[in-house]
């Protein structure tokens, strides 16, 4: 490929773009019925949810994907952290009970709360993301068509168990707690760090597709890798920060009402139950 084609390259698979569509159709008219119900989903949700759809798009449409799949590793890191981590954030965020409840009451479905366990989730994502970094695997991705969309499938499918537990969508463990999920945010990150270096202090190319041994964009195979391992540290931290950041405040906010419901007599593990599902409006009026 040209370098100069680089931002007319955009391509419309329909196998890819069909899914992301009727996600998003199938989002805006539940969010249509609940507002002409007097429910209306909250305007940040919405925003949040569009945002993880255009990032899907991006991933799959955009010339990322072409130079991803023809010539760049730092282009294919882009794709997959859009895929597998920004996407699922976003659309996550996005949702809420009164959304998802169509959803909720099909059969099995409470039964995903497995990996809203972080013992389940962050080892899932962890394997996951390792395993197909394995050069035989990550190889075969770039040059079968199948085996390319199973890895986003699998990359989508990890990004959406690893903040789980932290959006709850499905209600995590009861011990759970914004201080745990801290904990398991700094988690994540150490592992996408580790992986990350591995890349940036590698050496030569790890994977043969793009050890070409010429340079595309000014970057050589070496650097591409470098950069790809960057990128994903870069990536991975300013998501940290605002995490980090959101839970904090969660935090205190947690911290400043369970007091004020003790010291109206409501009973401590009541308070807590309240304060850890974020129910404490339900508790108006209530007293000891």
């Amino acid at each position: 490929m040209d370098e100069p084609s680089l931002l007319t390259s955009w391509t419309f698979a329909p196998l890819q773009l069909l899914p992301i569509a009727l996600v998003a159709i199938a989002y805006g008219v539940r969010a249509r019925t609940l507002e002409r119900r007097g429910q209306p989903a909250p305007r940040w949700k919405i925003g949040l949810f569009a945002l993880g759809i255009a990032l899907l798009f991006l991933a799959v449409a955009s010339p990322i994907a072409t130079v991803a799949e023809e010539e760049l590793f730092s282009f294919h890191m882009v794709q997959h952290l859009l895929l597998g981590d920004l996407a699922p954030l976003c659309l996550l965020a996005g949702l809420s009970g009164p959304l998802l409840r169509p959803i909720l009451a099909l059969p099995g479905v409470m039964q995903l709360r497995v990996f809203a366990n972080p013992f389940v989730a962050l080892p899932v994502w962890a394997v996951n993301l390792a395993v197909w970094h394995l050069p035989a695997l990550y190889e075969a991705s770039v040059e079968n068509g199948a085996v390319h969309a199973l890895q986003h499938v699998s990359f989508f499918a990890a990004g959406v168990v690893l903040w789980l537990p932290v959006l709850e969508t499905l209600p995590a463990p009861e011990w759970f707690g914004t201080g745990a999920k801290l904990g398991y945010v700094v988690g994540v990150r150490l592992v996408g760090t580790l992986l990350g270096n591995v890349f940036v202090w590698g050496g030569g190319p790890f994977y043969d597709v793009y050890d070409t041994g010429r340079e595309y964009l000014g970057l050589s195979p070496e650097a591409d890798q470098s950069l790809a391992g960057s990128i994903m540290m870069l990536e991975g931290s300013l998501v940290t920060v605002v995490a980090i950041a959101w839970l904090f405040l969660r935090m205190a906010q947690e911290g400043q009402i369970r007091q004020e419901l003790i010291e109206r007599g409501i009973d401590e593990r009541t308070a807590r139950r309240a304060v850890r599902y974020r129910r404490w409006h339900e508790l108006e009026g209530s007293a000891r």
